[in-house]
């Protein structure tokens, strides 16, 4: 034989067997688009296998590969339990978003949807939901509160739920209510217990944006919602270097979800879902400095002239602050606050130039960030008449260096006005 041509036939067959396993703290990275089989009755097990939506089986790299499962079965865990729920990954947390809505919802049906929701999920809802004959109505981030908070009580300060606002929005072809607690740049809380006993006593299905808190300081599936969506991208990254997003869902509606997620071919890419996985591992360590920094910053706020208020549940002056506090297990590093005004110029001065709050929508990251919030197209129910909005996300700087460089942006603020 021509040596290259053997040389060649080597390049394709050397180092493909492991005889022995080395252990590593981390999970390797796994690339790959085709998955091997050692006999055809294999390929049709695992084809069948596949079809089922059964754990840990393989086809072909879209399907998953031994680090993509690693990163599901985590997230199923840590979001859901050891048993009972199934977690599918996608490119984004919108790509979650999206997802879920084709996967559970069919041409006819209605949703209801928090006003308070993630833009881009409620430009899909008006966009091409519409356009597939699925029609979504827009619900107060705090329906069944009531105006005044009274009510019974359970001994926690929380009125009890009120749930005949919502029960006159739901039609014979509603199917779903959508939830994002807090609320995006608002950070309304709403009653997810009492909006998912509600749901479920009509056998209606509740979606969760759990975003802000994660698994660590909220537990969805213990207020009664049936899916969870997460944007992967924000604190289980934690690093600002890699986009994805997860769906947790109760074992009973997996089915539906991955078919949906397969139909679609949708998947990522092992080296993604590595970054994740990594990112996850100090999730917790991250997120108290997180919110001990985000608290600091808070409180300081309250103090400054030009704040008209604070949007940060875990302030006492929250008007669900005990809501928080029956529901959540700690608090994030994102909150907003109100200014007395401002304008353009004003918000410039505020924002720019600042030497550790950059300027950027994302946040979840190590990075303290600040943005102003326009949210005027993105609320119907309830528009918001309040001062310009302004939403920092308090990263892993010291809260002083952070005080210091928000002060001056203040300072700067009033002097351009």
């Amino acid at each position: 034989m021509d040596p290259r041509q053997a040389l060649g036939t080597r390049l394709t067959t050397v180092s493909r067997t492991f005889e022995r396993r080395v252990a590593t703290a981390n999970v390797p990275v796994h690339r790959a688009s085709t998955v091997l089989f050692d006999t055809l009755s294999q390929a049709d097990a695992v084809g069948a296998a596949v079809a089922q939506g059964e754990r840990h089986a393989s086809t072909y790299g879209t399907v998953g590969t031994a680090t993509t499962f690693a990163l599901m079965d985590a997230v199923a865990e840590l979001e859901g339990g050891p048993d009972g729920f199934r977690a599918a990954l996608m490119p984004s947390g919108l790509a979650a978003i999206t997802h879920v809505l084709l996967a559970l919802l069919s041409p006819g049906d209605h949703l209801l949807v928090s006003d308070s929701v993630y833009g881009p999920m409620r430009v899909f809802c008006d966009g091409m939901l519409r356009r597939f004959g699925i029609e979504a109505t827009y619900f107060s981030p705090t329906i069944g509160q009531g105006a005044s908070g009274a009510g019974a009580s359970s001994g926690t300060g929380v009125p009890a739920f009120d749930p005949a606002p919502l029960a006159a929005l739901v039609r014979p072809n509603t199917r779903m209510i959508y939830l994002e607690s807090p609320g995006s740049y608002t950070f309304e809380l709403q009653d997810v217990p009492g909006i998912c006993a509600f749901a479920r006593d009509r056998g209606l299905l509740t979606v969760i944006d759990n975003a802000w808190a994660s698994p660590l300081l909220a537990r969805p599936f213990d207020w009664g919602v049936d899916v969870s969506v997460l944007p992967l991208t924000k604190y289980w990254s934690g690093h600002a270097d890699v986009l994805m997003g997860a769906a947790v869902v109760r074992e009973a509606l997996w089915p539906r979800l991955w078919a949906g997620v397969r139909q679609l071919g949708t998947c990522v890419g092992g080296d993604d879902a590595w970054l994740i996985l990594r990112g996850m591992r100090t999730l917790e360590a991250r997120l108290r400095m997180h919110e001990q920094t985000g608290l600091a910053l808070a409180r300081w706020l309250q103090t400054r002239p030009e704040v008209a208020r604070v949007l940060h549940p875990a302030l006492a002056s929250h008007p669900q602050h005990a809501l928080w506090q029956r529901d959540f297990l700690g608090a994030s590093g994102l909150f907003g606050f109100e200014l007395h005004g401002a304008g353009a110029a004003q918000l410039a001065a505020l924002c720019e130039n600042r030497r550790h709050f950059a300027i950027g929508y994302s946040w979840g990251g190590y990075e303290s960030l600040i943005m102003p919030g326009k949210i005027g197209s993105l609320r119907t129910v309830e528009p918001w008449r309040g001062g310009p909005l302004v939403r920092v996300h308090a990263g892993l700087e010291s809260a002083e260096a952070l005080i210091e460089d928000l002060g001056e942006g203040l300072d700067a603020m009033r002097r351009a006005g």
